[in-house]
């Protein structure tokens, strides 16, 4: 990473695996809130440990900035490891939904040929409005909302950002590491198990 990356604010998406405790998601946003960090998106869910949660957060800034607040957000006594990517770190999609009305849909080719364009699959058809679904990056999924503005674009919602980082073995590996390095209790409390008969006879 060159300087003038580490000095311009960017689009970074920070991971955190975390246990899944009530309080957590607060605090973490207090960590943006204090230093006035807007967060663009958030999203939080299971991940591929049993237990652990997976939250995904994106904001805008510089290299420096992100790279204490992930500092920060790792003091948290429930929070076992955070990593923070650039947009050319990861792998990430975004779902959007958009309420048409049917009628426009039948009446112009236009319409019909622009949700086909864009990859948009039919999640509800009704008579008076069809919703229609779309995966993609923000840059695509708003260029299809200025596109179906004439067109009696009804509702429209997007969700938060999920994100896959693209050099990662994954958690779980890392997980094995750090029980390797610093085991768990359990381990001590079964240190006599093979001893047998030279502990327990009295």
């Amino acid at each position: 990473m060159d300087k003038a990356d580490l000095e311009g604010k960017q689009e970074y998406t920070i991971t955190v695996y975390a246990e899944n405790r009530i309080g957590l998601l607060n605090r973490i946003a207090i960590i943006f809130s204090k230093r006035k960090i807007n967060i663009e998106s958030l999203n939080t869910s299971p991940s591929e440990i049993d237990g652990i949660h997976r939250f995904n957060i994106v904001i805008h800034e510089s290299y420096e900035v992100v790279r204490k607040l992930a500092r920060q957000i790792e003091k948290q006594i429930e929070v076992l490891k955070v990593y923070f990517n650039t947009n050319d770190e990861i792998i990430w999609q975004e779902l959007a939904l958009y309420k048409v009305s049917t009628d426009e849909i039948a009446e112009r080719v236009t319409v019909e040929r622009l949700l086909r364009q864009y990859g948009a699959s039919a999640v509800v058809i009704r008579k008076d409005y069809t919703v229609f679904a779309v995966t993609g990056h923000r840059e695509e999924t708003d260029a299809l909302v200025k596109a179906l503005e004439p067109y009696e674009l009804i509702e429209f919602v997007r969700s938060a950002r999920v994100a896959i980082i693209k050099d990662s073995a994954g958690f779980h590996e890392k997980l094995k590491e750090f029980e390797a390095f610093e085991p768990g209790e359990e381990l001590v409390e079964n240190e006599f198990l093979d001893k047998g008969q030279k502990i327990f006879t009295m």
